[in-house]
């Protein structure tokens, strides 16, 4: 890979007059030559299989000490393909109304050689951003939407926007995340940062191989950072991150985790007050409960179930909760209003609970303290035992678990005075995030199979099937149900006797089983019979290939997307007839830092047993153990086993 200096670029970026970052404005940009970058145009047939990659990509950002900043993007983008041309010809731009201002610099389309076919969008549509049916989310953002005239195979689409914000959420806040490596070539790739000499930016780059270049002058301080040439970089199957490949560059504002503590904790200082409608309600909730835990299981459950998700994110509504007695009125609420309410219950039946901000996908950047990486809260609970996490928007997360994305993350707990800890959520062990599948019964001389299927599932497992059992269902629904199921097991099978449970009951164990009757398991070849396995076959021979025909391994594995931090198991146990006996496949044990399998196949008697156990890990490991995952993958598909060969007595 070539990353040279901005220096080095000079053909194509000009350096900023007098080492101040440039400003641009609709009338251009006087740091960048554009005649030049349009004669970056690549041979579309030196790029096969590519439907456009990017001449320039720039971004100039100005940040002031108080979080104000002005930011400004430019891309130049050669369409190679006409699937390139539909992907470019719309484009949309969003901005928080109020706080942020959008202005869409030019947008032009040019060819190679600099005539221009189209020097402003054809049409033009500013709204507010959709709201979704499912979990609706009402904001002020709004959404700039434009249509392209003369976007085609062999055009240059040459835009830029910027955005001013002019009040910040938190004084002196500001984050930004700059991707060097984008996943298409790149011809030129710039990023300039313009802040006062006496703000200290926390800036972390990750990969980068070139120098940046710092000026100071007139009162300013200015980051560059540019690379020519920067080739597509390819993802690869359970590529982990943080990884040696991906060159980018986050900045952020010198503020510290504290300090966004003690704003959020200004922020809702009045919003636990209960009103004595809720008092009332918080004793008829409570009214049966045997333990100060069991009233704090009530609790969780009816805000965590019985009030919709809706969040009215308008202007500080987006961080600030709603009063209790309002999301108590409207039986309606997001993460922070539920967090808060069960929080305000919690303290008023004397329990120390606190509101935990955090993300809801993970991985935040412990290094760059902001709250633009925070966009989720969930409440802590300190009790004799120890501290306990809750997430209220989780509706079939049972008491003292968190959801998968949240374990083993990081939070900011906020006490009441402002105080804060950086705390790291507990992480289930791999068996307690357990699926089992049992089928029990017999098989007639004619292949007919009777018995019965059940399913019962744990920790991170369970929630599809809390999700599905999480309404009463009629007498001919549950007929229905028990039918479906006894055909996922064996087709063409009758289901009854359907036992289940209530997906919302949080206490009940996640458990369904049926009845199976006259289902066809094997079929008549000469004097045997052919056994077709009704339990799940682990084998992935098309990953294997797929993995040993890619070139050397760049990205580090991660372990948790191989399998995950779970436990199957799947056993069958099947009553042959008198006499009757199998033809047993060779066990199967495979062991690997990425997880373990076995499959054992025994006869006792008349009983056949097959039983497959396959369980995941968590972690990363180096790019070098692709042969180890492999051989691991190879050995778990040597048990591929469908069928089973069943000799009958003589």
């Amino acid at each position: 890979m070539r990353y040279p200096t901005s220096f080095l670029l000079a053909a194509a970026l000009a350096a900023p007059a007098a080492a101040q970052a440039p400003r641009i404005t609709p009338a251009g940009d006087p740091s960048v030559k554009p005649d030049t970058i349009y004669r970056l145009a690549v041979d579309p047939a030196d790029h096969p299989g590519e439907d456009f990659i990017y001449l320039l990509d720039d971004g100039v950002l100005h940040f002031e000490a108080d979080g104000r900043s002005v930011r400004t993007y430019r891309q130049v983008i050669q369409i190679l393909t006409q699937e390139g041309a539909e992907r470019w010809g719309e484009q949309r731009f969003g901005y928080t109304a109020g706080r942020e201002q959008l202005t869409v610099n030019w947008i032009k389309v040019v060819r190679p050689d600099g005539t221009v076919i189209s020097d402003r969008p054809t049409h033009e549509q500013e709204s507010l951003a959709p709201v979704a049916l499912e979990a609706p989310v009402y904001s002020d953002s709004k959404v700039r939407r434009v249509s392209i005239g003369g976007v085609a195979p062999g055009t240059l689409l040459d835009f830029s926007w910027t955005t001013e914000r002019v009040q910040p959420y938190l004084p002196g806040d500001f984050w930004s995340g700059w991707r060097v490596t984008t996943g298409r070539l790149v011809r030129r790739s710039r990023l300039i940062v313009d802040v006062p000499v006496g703000l200290e930016p926390r800036i972390k780059e990750e990969n980068i191989r070139f120098p940046r270049r710092v000026v100071e002058a007139r009162g300013r301080r200015v980051y560059t950072w540019a690379a020519t040439d920067v080739p597509k970089v390819e993802s690869e199957p359970f590529a982990a991150s943080p990884n040696s490949v991906y060159v980018g560059i986050n900045v952020a504002g010198p503020i510290h985790w504290a300090d966004i503590a003690r704003w959020y904790a200004d922020l809702s200082r009045d919003r636990y007050a209960l009103t004595p409608e809720l008092e009332a309600t918080l004793g008829g909730l409570v009214q049966g409960a045997k333990t100060l835990d069991d009233s704090l299981r009530v609790v969780h459950r009816w805000v965590s179930q019985d009030f919709r998700y809706v969040s009215l994110s308008l202007g500080l509504g987006g961080y600030q909760p709603r009063l209790p007695a309002s999301v108590m009125s409207t039986r309606y609420g997001d993460c922070k209003d539920k967090a808060t309410l069960f929080i305000a219950l919690a303290r008023r039946m004397g329990v120390r609970a606190y509101p935990v901000l955090l993300s809801s996908a993970g991985g935040v950047e412990r290094s760059l303290p902001t709250i633009s990486q925070f966009d989720h809260m969930i409440a802590a609970v300190d009790r004799p035992a120890g501290r306990m996490y809750v997430d209220l928007t989780s509706a079939y997360t049972p008491w003292g678990q968190l959801p998968a994305a949240e374990q083993g993350e990081f939070g900011l707990v906020v006490h009441p005075a402002g105080t804060s800890e950086e705390v790291r959520f507990p992480a289930d062990s791999v068996s307690a995030n357990r699926a089992e599948f049992m089928i029990d019964g017999e098989l007639s001389p004619t292949g007919l199979f009777t018995g019965r299927y059940t399913e019962r599932r744990t920790g991170i497992q369970q929630y599809g099937l809390r999700d599905a059992f999480s309404r009463d269902f009629t007498a001919s629904e549950r007929d229905q149900l028990a039918r479906s199921i006894a055909n996922a097991v064996f087709e063409g099978a009758s289901g009854d006797s359907v036992e289940l449970f209530n997906g919302k009951d949080l206490s009940a164990t996640p458990r369904v089983s049926v009845v199976i009757r006259g289902a066809r398991a094997g079929q008549r070849a000469g004097g045997t019979q052919i056994l077709t396995l009704p339990i799940r076959n682990y084998a992935s021979p098309g990953l294997v290939s797929e993995l040993e025909s890619r070139g050397p391994r760049r990205f580090p594995i991660d372990v948790g997307a191989v399998i995950g931090p779970i436990e199957e198991v799947s056993e069958l146990r099947l009553r042959l007839p008198e006499g009757w006996r199998a033809q047993l496949p060779d066990d199967v044990t495979a062991m690997s830092p990425f997880g373990s399998y076995s499959a054992e196949y025994r006869q006792d008697g008349r009983e056949l047993r097959v039983v497959r156990r396959l369980s995941g890990r968590k972690g990363t490991e180096p790019p070098e153990q692709i042969r180890a995952l492999i051989d691991w993958l190879s050995e778990v598909a040597r048990d591929d086993v469908k069928y089973i060969v069943l000799e009958q007595g003589t």
